[in-house]
């Protein structure tokens, strides 16, 4: 515990005990209530095997978290308050056994006054944390009408009563634990004068480049007083004597920037970063920020009307993914845990993240590496695909959680969107009660989101919201999910329609903010959560660790569509992997060919909460799936992809340019054999605009000879360049010979590993794994005879020696020799 005489850091250990005194422990914080009976090995690791269902008793207990500390006699002078940041949720917080606080949003910062109930000596703090499970009850029996939730997300009831993170109940992805604990800082401090509430800023952009930057403290003080504030931007440094009222007080300085350094998304320029910093007598805020304007075109054309952010006057296609917090368990939950699938968001070209409406509003620092990264944010208030409550009580606290959030975030140059929630429109179709009754939870939904509307806009004027994922446009509440002429689009047919992988182009979406298909989580994350025996698709423990009804007899009827039945555990693993990037793939490389038609695709979904069958391309852990390695490929900013006609009988090469500047490309085709020997086919020259998708050419399908591929490579005059095939028919119609793959493998000095794969035959689809965990420098490639590939793998772990193996096409099928 750090102090000083007018903070004292509350965070470490705690003692945590339910208040029917059965459990007791000892517990971090922040963290959570699970984590710290894992530890004190109270309970089983909830993710493996199928310990879930016997530790789902933890949720429905009252908790006390209880420390003390020390006061001396001379530190009870003036006026001290706790700082919370996170409790997770409905809490009641004694300082002394007298009640300061009651909250009840997981999402709100509490400062309650404690002056009161502080005393020299020992003190004690405890929070008594409430049973959401019961909480949650509670509160729907209060509503004037019955709030529905999706139960195949929700399996644990009424979560959508309170304001704290939805997929805590459960989802289609998630362990249903509703976590409970202490999430962020919980401090003493005293208020000098007084402290500062926000520092927001506001950027005003002239023709002459020249920026004025907006600086505005809003501070909170007991009583009337003077102090000096000190604004601050990099060397320029003012300060200001203000006086405060009793309550909030707010402050503005402007700082004029003359030929600013602009902050740009990753792939089209730097990430230019200024620091912002407002001075008191009690403490400091700093506000990293970027200087860019943003822009979302939304303007009517012959298909109805863009979907388009534009970023200083460019308009930036949008390649990325969804994300979903980063573990199941916030204990679990690091900053370089997270750097490093953000890093892997960055290294497969991704420029756009969105942050899902079921899960956290993320901690400052995850904004902070975005800005740093180039990764813009898609800000989705926390809705997600249940209905909500419209009562004074809960819009009241719904207002002051969108007030502070959006004050905190607003000014990372990485946050370019805020929207008012995740499918809480289509959800007005999915339950009995709102299709007997439209109008009433038609008008209920529209209370909340215009008090999300109306907060955010008053929190952050100026900022760009839209008020819900999907939606076709401002006050449209039709079906966003199939019509694909306005706004952005949840296409979900291909997965849970069962619907081929060409059925993605079938649609022209503007811009693609969800899209997925499943596939099993690689075997080293296996290995950790199922035993020998388990490894069967069908057993017990693999199909809890499958969320979606129906997914794992998705992915194999899919999986028989295409190719052969595999030949064991594994294989049926591997082919899991490869036609989920085989499907995404399909959709990115045909909806990047219609731009600027569509202007972005952000796939479902980038990491995993916890090991479990989902639509991630990041194993929990962050390994890179097979997907992933493709996603590197097809977001590239200059790629070319094959993509047949419509009717089948050409296939044309189209040729994407998301860089500013144009580029010439050669393009080279051959004729590959089931054995895997390559005949040149046709060359070809051509150019691409900046910001353009354009055809290079065509061929008939009909002049491929059967029992051939069509392979591609290509190299831009920017030095970018890449590779692929195309099948005419499904993988399960070739007749795949053996492909003689060997790999040999060297140590590096660096600790890494240099593996070079060769194969005498056709190898598709080579798939080259470790019995560590680590990273491969490239992955899921193609070999044909006498070709090879060198890579580089890198362990996780210094000083290990792996056992190199691989996985294509052929060797995972089952053969009759």
């Amino acid at each position: 515990m750090t102090q000083t005489p007018d903070t004292i850091d509350l965070s470490g250990t705690w003692q945590l005990a339910s208040t029917d005194a059965e459990h007791s422990a000892p517990m971090r914080v922040p963290g959570d209530v699970h984590s710290a009976l894992l530890a004190a090995g109270l309970i089983l690791d909830p993710y493996a095997g199928r310990n879930e269902r016997d530790v789902q008793w933890v949720a429905e207990k009252d908790w006390a978290i209880e420390r003390s500390f020390d006061l001396a006699p001379e530190m009870l002078e003036g006026d001290w308050y706790l700082d919370i940041s996170s409790i997770d949720t409905v809490a009641s917080v004694y300082v002394n056994g007298v009640l300061v606080e009651d909250t009840d949003n997981c999402f709100r910062r509490y400062r309650p006054d404690v002056t009161h109930a502080l005393k020299a000596g020992e003190n004690t703090v405890k929070v008594l944390i409430h049973s959401s499970i019961a909480a949650g009850a509670v509160r729907q029996a209060e509503q004037p009408f019955f709030i529905p939730w999706h139960p195949g997300n929700s399996p644990i009831p009424n979560g959508n009563m309170l304001r704290k993170p939805q997929c805590h109940f459960g989802w289609d992805w998630n362990i249903a634990l509703a976590p409970l604990g202490i999430y962020g800082e919980i401090t003493l401090r005293k208020l000098v004068v007084a402290r500062i509430e926000h520092v927001t800023t506001r950027q005003f952009h002239h023709a002459d480049g020249a920026v004025d930057l907006y600086v505005t403290a809003t501070f909170h003080a007991a009583e009337p007083g003077i102090m000096p504030v000190h604004f601050a931007l990099g060397e320029e440094r003012v300060r200001l004597d203000i006086g405060v009222n009793a309550g909030e007080t707010q402050l503005t300085h402007m700082f004029r920037i003359e030929k600013p350094a602009l902050w740009w998304p990753a792939g089209h320029g730097e990430q230019a970063i200024y620091a912002v910093r407002v001075e008191t007598p009690a403490g400091t805020v700093v506000r990293r920020i970027g200087l860019r304007q943003v822009e979302l075109i939304t303007d009517k054309d012959e298909a109805g009307s863009r979907f388009a952010l534009k970023v200083n006057g460019r308009e930036i296609f949008c390649r990325g993914a969804n994300w979903i917090p980063a573990d199941a368990l916030p204990s679990r939950i690091t900053p370089a845990g997270v750097r490093d699938l953000l890093q892997s968001a960055v290294d497969a070209n991704m420029n756009m993240l969105r942050v899902w409406g079921g899960g956290f509003y993320e901690p400052d620092w995850f904004y902070d590496l975005c800005d740093e990264m180039g990764l813009m944010v898609w800000q989705d208030f926390m809705f997600a695909c249940n209905l909500y409550p419209s009562t004074v009580d809960f819009l009241d606290n719904v207002a002051a959680e969108v007030d502070y959030q959006v004050r905190r975030l607003a000014s990372h140059p990485s946050v370019v969107l805020w929207c008012g929630d995740n499918e809480l429109v289509g959800a007005l179709t999915w339950f009995d009660a709102s299709r007997e009754n439209r109008d009433r939870y038609l008008v209920s939904y529209d209370r909340l989101n215009r008090t999300i509307e109306v907060a955010m806009k008053k929190a952050a004027p100026g900022a760009i919201w839209w008020p819900s994922s999907p939606a076709s446009g401002y006050l449209d509440f039709g079906d966003a999910w199939h019509s694909d002429g306005s706004g952005d689009m949840h296409y979900w047919s291909v997965w849970h329609e069962n619907k081929s992988f060409d059925n993605y182009r079938t649609v022209r979406p503007r811009f693609c903010s969800e899209f997925g298909f499943q596939s099993y989580t690689s075997m080293p994350v296996m290995k950790t959560f199922a035993e020998r025996k388990d490894m069967n698709i069908a057993s017990p423990v693999m199909e809890s660790h499958q969320k979606n009804d129906g997914g794992n007899e998705r992915i194999a009827g899919t999986m028989f569509r295409y190719f052969r039945f595999p030949k064991d555990f594994p294989s049926f693993v591997y082919l899991s992997q490869i036609q989920q990037g085989l499907a995404i793939r399909t959709a990115v490389e045909y909806w990047r060919s219609l731009k600027p038609h569509c202007m972005g695709t952000l796939y479902w979904q980038l990491n995993d909460t916890w090991p479990v069958a989902s639509w991630s391309s990041l194993d929990y852990g962050g390994s890179w799936k097979a997907m992933h390695y493709m996603v590197r490929r097809f977001f590239q900013p200059v790629a070319v992809t094959a993509i047949p006609s419509k009717d089948g009988e050409t296939i044309g090469f189209s040729v994407v340019n998301d860089t500013a500047e144009a580029v010439s490309i050669r393009l080279d085709t051959w004729l590959v054999s089931l054995s895997g020997e390559r005949r040149p086919y046709r060359s070809a020259e051509g150019a691409c605009g900046p910001d353009k998708a354009e055809m290079l050419f065509s061929v008939f399908a009909a002049d491929l000879p059967e029992d051939t591929l069509l392979f591609w490579s290509f190299e831009a005059s920017n030095g970018m360049k890449g590779e692929g095939h195309h099948v005419s028919v499904n993988y399960k119609a070739l007749d795949l010979a053996a492909s003689g793959l060997t790999l040999d493998a060297a140590p590096r000095d660096d600790g890494a590993f240099t593996v070079t794969a060769s194969a005498t035959g056709l190898a598709l689809h080579v798939m080259l794994e470790a019995d560590v965990a680590g990273r491969w420098s490239d992955n899921a490639f193609d070999l044909t005879a006498g070709e090879r590939r060198t890579v580089i793998f890198t362990p996780a772990q210094s000083g290990v020696v792996p056992q190199f193996s691989w996985l294509d096409l052929h060797s995972c099928q089952t053969n009759i020799e």
